[in-house]
């Protein structure tokens, strides 16, 4: 149903435009003035202008060069990521497009473009792309220059629709804000870690009213984690995952289970346990459990007990900082391609660390998880407005809800 006033039109109808394919030239290492987008620079409702590659001024990236104002669309993607959009705002100079994004531009006679770039952004029309997304292969789907250009387009009058564009703006400013405080709060609790887990920066002891002064003493890994195995009799465990992220559960992860159906194999965690993955560890992938039900994993990952003689909250912010991630680095030798490498099981278990007393553990264990605290504050807030925005958007650009003007 039509809302009164309002006009059902196709996106074709209010371009000023044809919708035309970028150009993906080769990069180079050096700095040329000239960059292309990456495909990852579209992301749900912005442009990640980080996502940059240089390249070389020639004829056809001259071509594809982007303006202030011009419309992107990722035309291949996976079945999550295509029909992502954004109106270019020149954040990067002489930047060109790739040829797995679209371009066109709004004609502003009919349609408001920050009320073009919402409604594209919005679940109703990236539902649209993703229905009619198309590809013989499961992992990249494609649309067409005419699945774009008959997008349905619920119109209402212009002045409406720079009223809602308003509105909505005020919950994007929200939003942004919010991430950039995330960033922030994320690059602090980062330099807390180089300085503490160093000893490089000292806590005051509660007890003394004064700095740590003990030395740290140097032990072995060896000393902190004993490798173990534990396997799964039954299935009546939640399956997890090691990644980047963390321990996750695969079903909240991968929004399904990937494991066996035959999980007898499988290794049952505990709460306290250090796992890491087999594959990926020099990227991240290693944490401590610390969930009280126990769980399982594939038994490709590598599962140790922690020494009582640590503080495990200490012990879990030391295994995810980038120290151990280097000693990770530095205990292996690349393998049979470039994102593999082979642990070398005897340097990382020799490896010699530095630790603080139990008390000083207990003290920088108790800022980091602070400081994580005010992270996790943030990104739910974050989730809360992003949710409303999205419950907002429903009503205001179906209608449901009109706007004065």
């Amino acid at each position: 149903m039509v809302p009164n006033g309002w006009q059902k039109v196709n996106l074709k109808s209010l371009l000023s435009t044809t919708i035309k394919n970028g150009y993906s030239p080769n990069a180079v290492e050096q700095e040329t003035g000239y960059v292309v987008l990456g495909l990852g620079a579209l992301t749900d409702n912005k442009l990640d202008a980080r996502n940059i590659k240089n390249v070389e001024a020639t004829e056809q990236v001259l071509k594809s060069q982007l303006s202030h104002g011009d419309f992107l669309i990722s035309r291949s993607n996976t079945p999550d990521k295509v029909g992502r959009s954004c109106m270019f705002r020149g954040e990067v100079a002489n930047c060109s497009y790739p040829d797995l994004m679209m371009k066109f531009r709004a004609n502003e006679v009919f349609i408001e473009p920050v009320f073009l770039e919402i409604y594209l952004q919005s679940s109703r029309t990236r539902q649209y792309f993703q229905n009619c997304a198309a590809g013989s292969s499961s992992s990249m789907v494609k649309i067409t220059k005419s699945v774009v250009e008959k997008a349905p387009v619920l119109l209402p009058p212009l002045l409406e629709q720079r009223k809602i564009a308003q509105i909505l703006s005020t919950w994007d400013r929200g939003i942004a804000t919010t991430e950039k405080l995330i960033d922030v709060s994320k690059q602090q609790k980062k330099a807390l870690m180089q300085h503490l887990l160093t000893g490089k920066k000292r806590l005051i002891d509660p007890e003394t009213g004064k700095a740590f002064e003990r030395e740290w003493k140097t032990i072995k890994i060896k000393d902190v984690f004993k490798a173990k195995t534990t396997r799964a009799k039954d299935s009546n465990y939640t399956t997890y995952s090691v990644t980047k992220n963390g321990i996750v559960s695969q079903e909240n992860y991968f929004n399904k289970s990937v494991a066996s159906q035959d999980t007898s194999n499988y290794k049952v965690i505990e709460f306290g346990d250090f796992v890491m993955s087999g594959l990926n560890f020099w990227m991240g992938s290693v944490d401590i459990y610390l969930n009280k039900t126990k769980g399982i994993i594939s038994p490709a990952y590598k599962t140790f007990s922690v020494s009582n003689d640590v503080d495990l909250k200490f012990m879990y912010q030391f295994v995810r900082s980038d120290k151990f991630n280097q000693i990770l680095v530095d205990s292996s030798i690349v393998g049979a391609s470039v994102v593999r490498r082979n642990f070398n099981s005897d340097v990382f278990f020799n490896w010699g660390i530095g630790l603080p007393s139990m008390r000083e553990q207990q003290k920088i264990s108790s800022v980091l998880t602070a400081a994580d605290n005010e992270i996790e504050f943030l990104e739910t807030k974050l989730a809360h407005l992003k949710l409303e925005k999205k419950a907002l958007m429903q009503q205001l650009l179906t209608g449901k809800r009109r706007v004065k003007v």
